[in-house]
């Protein structure tokens, strides 16, 4: 207090003069100040002039200087190390357009995602697991989502962005109802929406550019008429993007049509979009964005293999094929294109059935284009171009092969690629496996490619795999196919063409895909050369837009790269071929989807499915799989090596099917239920089917094995107590680790069930209790009629008869005998000691809670065993809470 009126006294005592002078020093200082910063700081981040008419003499407008940050120098990265590298896309509705082309290039580009509906004053997903971010990015479609979301959300969301450092994308999509001009609700940036633009331009010192490449001005107008621009004299705020309003002058001046946020406003980084993804150019800059604001995490390579196939060589009739004129043009593009993509090569794929088949002018265009055999690479078409899938005899297929390999050697043509292509693809996928043994045998293929795996469409999804030692490539289309040789003829007019090349699908092809094979043929490079305009006008867009560094390499080479940068892919996913008209067309005649079975029993072991599965084989609807001679009569197709063999393989190990077609095959595999890859892989080629599991007590199921190893002579069990095995810590030997797991991991239903859940819908799936099998089969059975809806229904209690010294049910035969399991079933053991009960009931506790709420929720009567255990007690107030949400 006292320091105050001293300080008082003091401000008295100043004269006013001399605070005059005071505040003029002060005001002058500050003017000082905010000259050199406009003029020298601000000058020194700002485009020069030559970089300004390169970039085609950018105009701001006046209200908005144009600071940028050089590099990435001011802006707050993503902390990688405590994120997922996964995107949370909030979106309007599952259905909505902007919502699924955001969802498209991420698929595109193999990072992983999750959508939510964006939240009014709902919950916000789950953002966090324990300490680790679940999300390194946020992308609104909305943009005003976020902007007007509810407090509470809003700051958890802003929270978490801070904390780990994650970005947002967001769009913002002008509508009949929008303002013409407004401020975004909380940040200092205005809006002037519903515009038209034109003569678009990429800011050159964007610290967001990562793929893009600002070179020149997209001119015309830009899609729609609802448009906004950004506007702001924040020092966060940098443009991306600008153009001119379709109504400005050639001088007029840029508005900013993307922005980028710096995060120096609130520490969260931000891209914004002032329309959607219809301007190819905004997906390309989506791309970017995608990989700066996540450090690069999420973010693709700019080298990009392309390799252009042209299939039928020497095929085609008389009028569509090339030329002299039209050979010499192939050669001299080739040189032109090598100019920009080292060593690119045009790769050949020829059936030698059709050389000179054309008219006199188009013969000498053969002879000229086997001249000029050194210059390509050549793989073998079939002979006489037919679909490989209609040969049933290997030999057949491989006479037809080796025309052709006689044609390539008296015309030297070399063929040591070790690739080939199937006419149509057919034979590829689905898998004619007499195809693939003719290829070896006759021409040493190492690679194929098909446009067919998974499926033709969407492309985006289409893999690479590998079978019979075949390593399969996607290939890709690019919109040229046998009929389109004219350019005025091309569907839709010449400009739909140019479309698909310029920042279309052919652009995109490229841009998301690391290795592209593209399918032409002989036909596109006759007549207007639809072929050489094409590639030629698609690489002049990628170099004019992009920074990508486009590569060619033989195929094998190209093999190699795919597979080491997506080495998941060699394992195919066998589907059901009538699923898709196209894979049915390709697929021989002589198969039969039929053939597969409409039920699998799961399992898992020890719980009664084997008992389960001769129940089943005595009702006379039902025919299980012939046995087989390596595991008894499981065929373990879905979970084990097996599944590499094919589905033909898989086939034989059913009946043909009768006329009558009412044949309802099945088989059981007990190592299906537990199985990390049994569920998707059953649910691919079997999506139809029904599933049985078989579920006892986890306790005694886990006994019944550690007993089943030691009637096995397994060494371990034999010198491990049942305690010492269960409890075993993680430093004991690897063989005990092993059979504890064995023991144990598969008592973990609800963990395994949960997994074919996501794959079968709860209707197709029905529990078994164990205990009810084994005491009451005959009422199992009348359920399990029921749920396969058999029409012929057997009355089990007439069928079935106890056999007191085997202690389990039998099939009654005539004359009163029974028909029973082998030896290894049903054995007599003896209890099982108190400790290790103890332990395994504390030990499954929680996992009986959760598979007693997914039963619940899935509809499914809970087993006797699960009602009466301790911890199902504990469930009352859950079961009623659940009841009070249904009602």
């Amino acid at each position: 207090m006292l320091g105050v009126l001293r300080l008082r006294r003091l401000v008295r005592q100043v004269p006013l003069q001399t605070s005059f002078i005071f505040l003029f020093l002060l005001c002058i200082l500050s003017v000082f100040l905010s000259s050199y910063f406009l003029f020298v700081v601000k000058r020194e981040l700002e485009p020069s002039l030559a970089a300004g008419r390169a970039a085609g003499d950018l105009y701001v407008t006046p209200s908005r200087p144009l600071p940028f940050l050089s590099g990435a120098g001011g802006t707050l990265s993503s902390d990688g190390s405590r994120t997922d590298p996964v995107v949370l896309v909030f979106v309007e509705s599952l259905y909505s357009q902007l919502g699924q082309e955001i969802v498209a290039i991420l698929e595109s580009a193999r990072f992983r995602y999750r959508t939510e509906i964006s939240p009014g004053k709902g919950d916000m997903p789950t953002l966090m697991d324990g300490q680790r971010g679940r999300f390194v990015l946020i992308v609104y479609e909305n943009i005003l989502k976020y902007v007007n979301m509810d407090a509470w959300n809003r700051e958890l969301l802003d929270r978490y962005c801070i904390e780990f450092g994650v970005g947002m994308i967001g769009f913002f999509k002008a509508n009949e109802n929008s303002l013409l001009s407004a401020q975004l609700k909380g940040f200092p940036l205005f809006l002037h929406s519903n515009l038209g633009l034109k003569d678009c331009t990429v800011n050159p010192k964007s610290p967001l550019l990562h793929v893009t490449r600002a070179r020149q001005v997209f001119s015309g107008p830009l899609p729609g008429d609802d448009w906004t621009v950004f506007q702001s004299n924040h020092s966060t705020y940098e443009p991306v993007l600008l153009a001119k309003t379709r109504s400005a002058e050639s001088t007029g001046l840029m508005h900013t049509s993307v922005v980028q946020d710096l995060g120096l406003h609130d520490g969260i980084q931000r891209v914004l979009f002032g329309h959607n993804l219809s301007f190819w150019l905004h997906k390309l800059v989506f791309v970017d964005a995608l990989s700066f604001l996540t450090a690069k995490r999420l973010s693709l390579s700019l080298e990009r293999f392309i390799l252009v196939d042209i299939d039928d060589i020497f095929v085609g009739k008389e009028g569509t094929r090339m030329k002299v004129a039209d050979v010499k043009a192939l050669v001299e593009t080739q040189n032109e294109l090598r100019r920009s993509i080292p060593g690119f090569t045009f790769n050949l794929g020829f059936s030698g059935k059709f050389f000179h088949a054309g008219t006199d002018e188009e013969d000498r265009g053969d002879d000229l284009l086997l001249s000029y055999v050194d210059e390509f690479w050549w793989f073998p078409h079939m002979w006489s171009h037919m679909q490989p899938h209609r040969f049933h005899n290997q030999s057949v297929l491989a006479e037809q092969m080796m025309l052709n390999r006689r044609f390539a050697e008296d015309h030297s043509i070399p063929t040591h690629l070790g690739y080939a292509v199937a006419p149509h693809h057919s034979g590829v996928y689905p898998v004619h496996i007499q195809l693939y043994e003719a290829w070896k045998r006759v021409w040493d293929i190492r690679v194929t490619s098909t446009e067919e795996y998974p499926h033709l469409k969407p492309a985006r999804f289409r893999r690479g795999f590998i079978h019979r030692c075949i390593r399969v490539l996607p290939r890709q289309t690019c919109g040229l196919f046998t009929h389109t040789i004219f350019h005025k003829e091309y569907p839709g007019g010449p400009q739909e063409l140019e479309r698909i090349i310029d920042g279309g699908e052919l652009f995109l092809t490229v841009l998301l895909n690391p290795i592209s094979i593209f399918m032409t043929h002989l036909s596109n490079y006759g007549n207007d050369r639809l072929g050489l305009f094409t590639f030629k006008r698609l690489l002049n867009f990628l170099l004019t837009w992009t920074h990508l560094k486009l590569q060619t390499l033989p195929p094998l080479q190209l093999a190699d790269k795919y597979f080491q940068m997506f080495p998941s892919d060699t394992e195919p996913l066998w589907q059901d071929p009538c699923e898709d008209k196209r894979h049915k067309d390709i697929w021989s005649k002589e198969k039969t989807c039929d053939r597969f079975p409409k039920l699998l029993l799961i399992g898992p072991q020890k719980t009664g499915a084997t008992a389960l599965y001769l129940f089943l084989g005595m009702h006379p609807d039902l025919s299980s799989n012939y046995p087989s001679k390596e595991t008894f009569e499981e065929i373990q197709f879905f979970s084990g090596h097996n599944y590499q063999r094919g589905i033909d393989w898989y086939m034989e190990y059913f009946p043909l099917p009768s006329n009558s077609g009412s044949d309802y095959y099945f088989e059981k595999s007990a190592s299906y239920f537990d199985s990390d890859v049994a569920a998707v892989r059953a649910a691919a080629l079997l999506p139809r089917a029904k599933i049985i599991t078989v579920l006892s007590d986890p306790v005694d199921r886990a006994y019944a094995w550690y007993q089943h190893q030691r009637a096995h002579a397994d060494p371990v069990a034999l010198k491990y107590s049942f305690h010492d095995v269960i409890t075993a810590s993680h430093n004991a030997p690897v063989k005990l680790q092993v059979l504890q797991k064995r023991c144990l991991a598969p008592g973990w239903y609800a963990t395994h069930l949960s997994r074919w859940l996501k794959h079968y819908h709860h209707d197709q799936i029905l529990v078994v209790d164990g205990q009810t099998l084994k005491t009451d089969p005959a009422s199992v059975m009348k359920k399990i009629q029921t749920f396969l809806g058999l029409e012929n229904r057997v009355d089990y209690h007439k069928t079935l008869a106890f056999d007191p010294k085997k202690g389990f049910w039998c099939h009654l035969l005539d004359g009163r005998k029974t028909k029973c399991l082998g030896k290894s079933k049903g054995q007599i053991y003896a209890d099982m000691d108190i400790q290790s009960q103890v332990f395994l009931r504390n030990y499954y506790r929680d996992a009986n809670i959760q598979l007693s709420k997914l039963l619940y929720k899935t509809g499914q009567v809970l087993p006797g065993w699960l009602r009466g255990s301790a911890q199902h007690q504990s469930l009352g107030k859950w079961y009623e809470s659940e009841k009070v949400k249904v009602t």
